[in-house]
């Protein structure tokens, strides 16, 4: 190619490479065995020109070269480069992956838990750890040059995110910073603000998948492409459309409309019957079926995401039952050879309650399960074995596509919806492209597959939207806390924290939305005018007509609530007479019909088990119905006042859990009081019958001038209009003055209360202050306060575990059985003292307008996992330990990881020498064993 070009193109080009050879992404190109990507090679030029990058590119695209690079300039340049991920197995993938590249005498990690090599150039953490090192002013910070934040985005999460802006915001001005995310709509936003709070940055932004995706529907037997494309004008590709068969088989499948009239009959039977053969070829294949359909076609490794815990391990479960093995005989024995290595140092009796013989036998079959609620050792195993092909089949809840380098041949989704904590709500965009984004491995598959299973009433055009949406936006979850309060003023004063987190994205995209509030207010008022000249009336003032039947409205609602109210209250008072022989009639409901009460429901101190303190919910009667069963009833089931209608005898041998005992107690149920006719109850006569205030506006209604309109109903109808119209201009209004300095006002009212409880006084940090910045958390006052009140002081290192695991633990689901067990003696003394602390706390937040619902503030501390705590640093053996308590290994092991953090935090914050604080270490020394110590990821 060089000969077709003139003397002075050649030494252009030769001057060119020259260049290029001089810097330092030439010799780092040379480590890769492949070409790196436009949008990599982008990144790297901006990154030795001293510029900071935004890259934002696909899951599976190579973002981390970008990362490495840095690592590479740092160590070029003799300076430290400090690698941060949002979760400790990130990091310690990532460690493992440079200390392969560079050696272990260059690069260390630090997790909270782990500290290897603290004092090298290149330093793998977790975000927490950078940010903790930041407020502390830590000295391995001297000589930082670059920060590398992987997956960025993370800061949308509404837990943790508050900690990446932390870090941006607080980094030296001298350090590079590089951040990479996601594919997120508004990339350049984001790239707006870091440019304004660090100094020039450029933004790569690659939409290209460097392993193509194909979607799929797999509905019976048949694996439907979701798109088509359509041939262009020029015979080239047009544009994609949903596949028609799914639309035509969603259609069948959901049913149609038919058309009306003699002449259609005969067509109509037709198609009804033809659809009817058809619906027998239509199901959701079952989870053995789908991986046996992948493994036919040469689809596997799938990762099927199976939005729970218990669904994952059924799936494996399912699979050995099914005979279903994906592994030769070589394979297997080189899975057990890894296995066995891994797990070596796992005593052999808790090989047992960790149910190790079961997993071990899907791994050696190709199939495993992963989820949080795994044993981290486990979930390792299960990592390095999918990657290196000896695990073929992975079922996984949503946690493995955050980050983990786990990529498939296919991905499968079992259903579009999931539990968000509060309700089944439909996946994102952005979570199907988080999903979906681990199909396709580079360098092996050609392409990847996504594989939606069939489902009952599913719209193919939503699920295209879907998989048509690739990006999502990110948005910021940055909220003052007060910890990060008495750090920021120890170190700037208030004045300038109020104005460090002003820059803050939270403030950044707060303001820019005002705009978009404030075109949106305009065009209401407009609406607003058009709407008050409809409601004009000839005869009157509509306005104040319209208004009048407003007042009257909220009043029925408002004595029609009164009346539920009234008539729950009298249901909850007759239930709390019932006595244990009481027969009485369930008047609706599941289990409508005669009952016995068994147990009449109503907790001794009227206590729940997630508070564990001075809350009640009203009687749970245990009952045996007149079919047999024995079951907890709930105030919903009693719309009504209840009386019993009879009395009987519970023989003392009753044992609820006996068929025999309980078809012999229903039998004499039945026998004594089958034949008695419930009282039905008599209708009180309604509030509003002899309300004066509704006797009022009715009469000044039917005197209005306007009641007696021809167009009344008319008129009504647009001031209704106007008043929903007026009312949402209202909110929008509220919405800007709200969103004008909210990060600023919600800092002021945290310093406000710190300084009325004594940690800050004007721009000084107390004593009691100090305590407070080193302790780090969602309780990170009420572990002060009690510091401060003493209420640890005297307890014995187990009963400090389970006083300080209510500062960390957060049960899962709300749970309405009974109230949590807890130690007794000293630590229930104190666990109780902690809840008495928090509910002042809650009425300071509540006075100084500090919402919880917001992400501020102190939530209620959780007792759950206060006796685990206990017995195990007590010196229990697992098997003991788990089999008290509904919970998996691995959450077992991550509650016990955390524990330990929040104990180091109490044992350095305590003040030196005292009991807590070496109570606090001895603590740590007595849950760092067994089955939480030989577990390297927390």
């Amino acid at each position: 190619m060089t000969e077709d070009m003139s003397p002075a193109e050649r030494y252009a080009l030769s001057r060119q490479r020259a260049a290029e050879q001089a810097t330092a992404l030439a010799p780092f190109r040379e480590m890769y065995d492949f070409e790196l990507d436009p949008f990599q090679i982008e990144a790297c030029k901006a990154l030795e020109a001293g510029k900071g990058v935004l890259v934002a590119a696909p899951t599976g695209s190579g973002k981390t070269i970008v990362g490495e690079f840095a690592v590479h300039l740092a160590l070029t340049q003799g300076r430290k480069c400090f690698y941060t991920t949002p979760i400790k197995a990130l990091s310690n993938q990532k460690y493992n992956d440079l200390v392969a590249r560079y050696g272990p005498a260059k690069v260390g990690l630090l997790t909270g838990d782990n500290s290897v090599n603290a004092d090298a150039p290149v330093i793998v953490m977790t975000t927490e750890v950078l940010r903790n090192m930041l407020y502390a002013g830590s000295q391995t910070l001297v000589g930082l040059g670059y920060v590398v934040m992987d997956e960025v985005h993370y800061l949308s999460d509404r837990f943790r995110g508050a900690v990446w802006e932390e870090v941006i915001i607080h980094l030296p001005e001298s350090v590079t910073l590089v951040s990479l995310s996601a594919t997120v709509s508004n990339a350049e936003e984001f790239g707006d603000w870091l440019d304004t709070v660090r100094g020039d940055t450029e933004v790569i932004v690659s939409e290209h998948r460097p392993v193509p995706l194909w979607q799929h529907v797999l509905a019976g037997r048949r694996m439907y492409d979701l798109f088509q494309e359509k041939t262009g004008p020029d015979g080239g590709r047009g544009r994609r459309e949903v596949n028609p068969d799914l639309v035509r088989l969603a259609r069948m499948e959901n049913g149609r409309p038919f058309a009306a009239g003699r002449r259609a009959r005969a067509l109509r039977d037709a198609d009804r019957e033809r659809e009817r053969r058809q619906r027998t070829r239509i199901w959701t294949p079952s989870r053995v079926e789908v991986i046996e359909r992948l493994d036919a076609e040469g689809l596997l490794p799938a990762i099927t995401f199976i939005f729970s815990r218990a669904g994952c391990e059924a799936a494996v479960q399912q699979c050995l039952y099914a005979g279903l093995r994906l592994n030769d005989t070589e394979a297997r024995a080189k899975v057990r050879a890894i296995v066995e290595e891994r797990t070596a140092a796992i005593p052999d009796e808790d090989l047992h309650v960790l149910g190790y013989f079961e997993w071990l036998e899907g791994l050696e079959r190709g199939i495993a399960a992963h989820h949080a609620g795994m044993l981290p050792t486990f979930k390792e195993v299960v990592e390095e074995l999918f990657v290196k092909g000896l695990v073929k089949a992975v079922f996984a809840t949503e946690t493995l596509a955050l980050g983990i380098n786990m990529p498939a041949r296919s991905v499968v989704l079992e259903k579009l919806v999931k539990w968000n904590g509060e309700q089944h709500a439909d996946i994102t965009p952005g979570e199907y492209t988080q999903l979906t984004g681990r199909a396709g491995r580079r360098g092996i598959d050609v392409e990847g597959h996504a594989v939606v299973l069939w489902q009952r009433a599913m719209d193919p055009a939503a699920l295209a939207g879907l998989a048509g949406t690739r990006t999502y936006p990110l948005r910021s979850s940055f909220k003052p806390s007060y910890n990060m309060a008495v750090n920021l003023v120890s170190q700037y004063g208030r004045h300038r924290s109020r104005e460090l987190l002003e820059t803050s994205f939270a403030q950044f995209q707060a303001d820019k939305s005002v705009v978009g509030i404030s075109r949106q207010v305009q065009r209401n008022e407009e609406g607003l005018a058009g709407y008050r000249e409809a409601v004009e009336c000839h005869l009157g003032d509509f306005h104040e007509y319209a208004r009048l039947r407003r007042e009257l409205k909220e009043r029925e609602n408002e004595l029609a609530k009164q009346g539920a109210a009234q008539r729950r209250a009298q249901a909850a008072a007759a239930l709390e007479r019932l006595k244990p022989g009481d027969v009485i009639h369930v008047p609706t409901g599941k289990y409508a019909g005669l009952a016995l009460v068994l147990d009449p429901g109503v907790a001794p101190g009227r206590t729940d088990r997630q508070r564990g303190f001075d809350h009640y919910d009203g009687p749970r009667p245990l009952v045996l119905t007149a079919e047999r069963q024995v079951k907890r009833l709930a105030p919903i089931d009693f719309p009504v006042p209840v009386e019993p209608i009879e009395r009987m005898r519970i023989p003392r041998s009753f044992n609820a859990r006996s068929p025999q005992s309980r078809r012999d107690l229903a039998s004499a149920l039945r026998t004594k009081a089958g034949h008695i006719v419930p009282d039905r109850h008599r209708k009180q006569r309604a509030a509003a019958a002899d309300d004066t205030e509704i006797t009022r506006l009715r009469a000044e209604i039917r005197r209005h001038p306007c009641h007696g309109c021809d167009e009344r109903e008319d008129h009504a109808r647009w001031a209704e209009r106007y008043q929903r119209l007026q009312r949402d201009t209202q909110q929008l209004q509220r919405r800007i003055e709200g969103r004008t300095n909210t990060i600023a006002r919600t800092f002021d009212r945290i310093c406000a209360l710190l300084t009325e409880l004594g940690y800050l006084r004007g721009d000084e940090v107390t004593q009691d202050g100090r305590r407070l910045a080193r302790l780090y958390g969602e309780l990170d006052l009420l572990a002060s306060e009690c510091l401060r009140e003493g209420v640890w002081e005297g307890l014995q290192p187990a009963e400090l575990a389970a006083c300080a695991s209510a500062l960390v633990y957060e049960a899962r689901v709300a749970d309405d059985a009974a109230p949590p067990k807890l130690p007794g003696g000293p630590a229930k003394d104190a666990l109780g003292e902690m809840v008495r602390i928090w509910g002042r706390l809650d009425a300071l937040e509540e006075a100084h307008r500090i919402n919880q619902a917001e992400g501020v503030g102190q939530r209620e501390p959780d007792l759950g996992f206060a006796w685990p705590a206990y017995r195990w640093a007590s010196g229990h053996g697992l098997d003991e330990v788990l089999r008290e308590i509904d919970m998996p290994a691995g959450d077992f092991v991550r509650w016990s990881k955390q524990l330990i953090d929040v104990l180091g935090q109490i044992a350095a914050a305590a003040p030196e020498g005292s009991g807590v604080a070496r109570n606090a270490r001895r603590a740590v020394d007595g849950l760092l064993r067994g089955v939480v110590a030989y577990s390297s990821v927390g």
